[in-house]
């Protein structure tokens, strides 16, 4: 279900009192006009745009769905209707699109660079978003075949630093424990710290901003405790697509990344009327 009252004042931001430009130079009368791909991407962000449209009376045909890859040049949605109503939501469209797009594409290209050296690792998100588009950033990562980590801080406990600077893992994870059932995740900077989170009951491990060779350290350190198999391994901190295959080869679960949301490339799109 995707969340309309927020796309309605997302519109309103932009429409206002109104798109004086359109009202003073066109005559409002039914137009044909197309969304197209200025690049090829995987495309995320369709549906809403689809809903914007067709909630201002606009008939819309959807040639390419979210999650899937458009081509330079490819029309992704056909348009008919009021010339006022496509040109007052275009800007709104095309910002969310090519956001939603942009996410999707960054995480297609990261799951397929890990891929190609582990197939077993899966690439996630983080909180790392956008003030009031925390659900439009999550659902372009699962567009683009990433995991889309918390949602909320009442999801699953996450153990950071900040928590750990007024009192041990081992403590902070069995506080955790008697507070709740959810899933516990701890941040870890050391093979020690590793082995105190496993041994005390925390089911994902977090290797916070760690080497290569500190984050092998402590996996040798798990497997040699019998833990391994106990917990979920997760490398994060400071990973970009440029960079994430240097850690795919590592035996862990998953790689967050919030580069793919706190650093977002909007995908090229355009409007165009057929005239």
């Amino acid at each position: 279900m995707i969340p309309t009252d927020q796309l309605l004042a997302f519109v309103a931001e932009d429409v206002s009192a109104g798109d004086i430009t359109t009202l003073a130079l066109l005559e409002d009368k039914a137009v044909s006009a197309h969304i197209e791909a200025r690049e090829e991407m995987v495309v995320s962000g369709v549906e809403e745009c689809v809903w914007l449209f067709k909630n201002a009376g606009v008939l819309t045909d959807v040639h390419v769905s979210d999650g899937s890859t458009a081509h330079s040049g490819e029309h992704i949605i056909s348009l008919k209707g009021s010339v006022h109503a496509i040109l007052s939501l275009e800007r709104t469209c095309l910002n969310l699109l090519g956001r939603m797009s942009g996410i999707a594409s960054s995480a297609a290209k990261a799951s397929r660079l890990v891929s190609v050296v582990n197939d077993h690792v899966r690439v996630a998100g983080t909180r790392k978003t956008a003030p009031g588009l925390r659900f439009f950033d999550k659902k372009a990562l699962i567009a683009g075949g990433a995991l889309p980590h918390r949602h909320t801080l009442f999801d699953q406990f996450l153990i950071k630093d900040t928590h750990r600077a007024f009192m041990p893992v081992d403590e902070a994870v069995r506080k955790c424990r008697e507070y709740s059932d959810k899933k516990i995740e701890c941040e870890v900077e050391s093979a020690e710290d590793a082995l105190l989170a496993a041994k005390t009951g925390a089911d994902i491990i977090m290797f916070d901003n760690m080497t290569p060779d500190l984050i092998r350290e402590a996996i040798a350190a798990l497997e040699a405790a019998g833990l391994r198999g106990e917990v979920t391994l997760e490398i994060s901190g400071g990973i970009t697509p440029e960079t994430v295959d240097k850690y795919a080869g590592i035996d862990v679960d998953v790689i967050s990344m919030g580069a793919l949301t706190h650093s977002v490339r909007c995908a090229d799109v355009s409007l165009e009327v057929d005239l």
